[in-house]
């Protein structure tokens, strides 16, 4: 189902133990979340990870591949989902190691829902936060790649803080010509000034001209 946004959102349960998959099921659809379960890791590679804001609820312990062999595992893949571990042995080396490679939180069982709950919801808000600025960051490369070879040029002199007068001189054109083209770049790029420019060109690593 949708949040308030309106964006759809899953959570992913790993433990092989049935009861722990029953309660927290129940609990995370108490508060309308989505969940499938899992018994083990290979089960969700099997399955695949969704293309929307989505974490992991993942037991240190699992048949085959551990929770934390399967959080190393992830990362070499560039898989990068929000984890929240869970464990009934845990101790302090687990938990460092899984917070350093990136875990949201570290859970010893039994523990309180509501602290399930709150880990949860920082999970999905970082893997959505991650989602929507890989989005704007393919819209921003789609917009550059949609420019003239000559507005690529304008977009660079003008990040550098170039005057209109000066870019003409470079180009070799009208300064009337170089403010024709720089509105028409401005607008490709959705920038309303040149410090929103400026910003752009650092996001895609654009290079002022030397």
């Amino acid at each position: 189902m949708t949040d308030t946004s309106d964006t759809r959102q899953l959570v992913l349960v790993v433990d092989d133990d049935e009861s722990m998959r029953v309660a927290l099921t129940y609990l995370f659809r108490s508060m309308d979340l989505q969940v499938k379960v899992f018994g083990s890791a290979a089960q969700v590679l099997e399955a695949g990870i969704p293309e929307i804001p989505c974490c992991l609820v993942l037991d240190i312990r699992l048949p085959g591949v551990s929770g934390l062999d399967f959080q190393d595992a992830l990362a070499k893949a560039g898989l990068d989902i929000p984890i929240v571990f869970m464990t009934g042995h845990g101790d302090i080396p687990m938990s460092v190691r899984a917070m350093k490679a990136g875990a949201v939180d570290f859970l010893t069982k039994p523990f309180r829902d509501q602290d399930m709950l709150d880990a949860v919801t920082r999970a999905l808000a970082k893997d959505r936060a991650r989602r929507e600025g890989e989005g704007a960051l393919a819209d921003l490369r789609q917009r550059f790649e949609s420019l003239t070879p000559r507005q690529r040029q304008l977009f660079t002199f003008v990040a550098a803080g170039l005057m209109n007068k000066q870019i003409a001189g470079e180009l070799n054109v009208s300064e009337v010509t170089v403010k024709i083209h720089r509105g028409i770049m401005m607008k490709k790029m959705d920038a309303r000034t040149v410090a929103d420019l400026v910003r752009k060109a650092e996001v895609l690593g654009v290079r002022p001209p030397i």
